[in-house]
């Protein structure tokens, strides 16, 4: 096998760019210098969009806050004062005002004070807190079970609970010679039917009563215990013949008290006297139109 004694051939050389003309060479300078100028650009916007957003974050924590109690304003209340609300609202000083959300800050308030209405509203100029208040009115004392035992309290006209509270005291209706007992929620709306029928069962209304099994009794001074049964649809009817019994039985009894009045059928009326029963007074339970058949 013969050897080549050729040497190998070198590669070819690239080729060298030519020069730009002058023309050309501007036109490459000036590309370069408009890409620096939008680099200049972006970089102050960056650093101008971090300083303003700095200030802006330093502002809404430290410009717009409750800084001292008198930043809140409490006005509709004859009850409640800033002190007390703001113990109720566990605020503390200094608090920023965009982190208080109104909606959450009423449902806390009207949890815990005896008010019916809270509207909560934040101003920026100046910085302040502005609560309007309607206070509730309680018409009578009221008793419920709750985890510790029996609590005492007081309800208003809508069968609402309000807590007993020695410090806030509460508005009243009157002097609350009226009492409920076993107050439960589930209660509240056959309550309020009750509240709102007591003028025509008379100011001798003494207490609302309702059992363990749910069934619902009246005292007044005129006709003793009675008996209304459970609450559904016949309850109004009920009612109604309370107050035609609390108008007409007195006189047919000649002064004598029932010792119990059943009206779990509203239409036929069972009353005791010392133990014997007894016939409403005519027309007295029935004259009303029938309801709840």
């Amino acid at each position: 096998m013969k050897l080549s004694s050729k040497p190998p051939t070198a590669a070819p050389a690239s080729p060298v760019a030519a020069p730009l003309s002058p023309g050309a060479e501007r036109r490459r300078q000036l590309r370069q210098q408009r890409r620096n100028e939008r680099l200049r650009h972006l970089w102050r916007f960056v650093v101008f969009s971090g300083i303003s957003a700095g200030l802006g974050f330093v502002l809404l924590r430290q410009g717009w806050s409750l800084r001292q109690p008198n930043q809140i304003e409490v006005v509709g209340s004859s009850l409640v004062n800033r002190d007390q609300l703001i113990q109720a609202a566990g605020l503390r000083f200094p608090q920023p005002l965009l982190e208080l959300n109104p909606k959450q800050l009423a449902a806390q308030l009207k949890g815990t004070l005896p008010v019916a209405r809270i509207k909560v509203t934040r101003l920026l100029l100046p910085a302040r807190l502005r609560v309007e208040l309607e206070d509730r009115e309680a018409v009578a004392r009221a008793q419920r079970r709750g985890a510790r035992g029996l609590e005492q309290g007081y309800v208003d006209g809508e069968g609402q609970w309000i807590s007993f509270n020695r410090q806030l005291g509460v508005k009243s209706r009157g002097n609350l010679q009226l009492e409920v007992l076993g107050w439960n929620e589930r209660h509240r709306a056959t309550l309020a039917d009750v509240l709102k029928a007591s003028a025509g069962i008379g100011p001798g209304l003494r207490q609302i009563r309702f059992q363990p099994d749910g069934s619902l009794w009246l005292t007044t001074a005129e006709l003793g215990d009675i008996r209304l049964g459970p609450s559904d649809r016949r309850l109004a009817r009920r009612l109604e013949v309370v107050a035609q019994l609390n108008r007409a039985l007195p006189a047919h009894l000649g002064g004598r008290r029932p010792q119990l009045i059943d009206l779990s059928d509203p239409e036929q009326p069972e009353l005791s006297v010392a133990g014997n029963k007894v016939s409403p007074p005519a027309g007295a339970a029935l004259s009303a139109p029938r309801g709840g058949q």
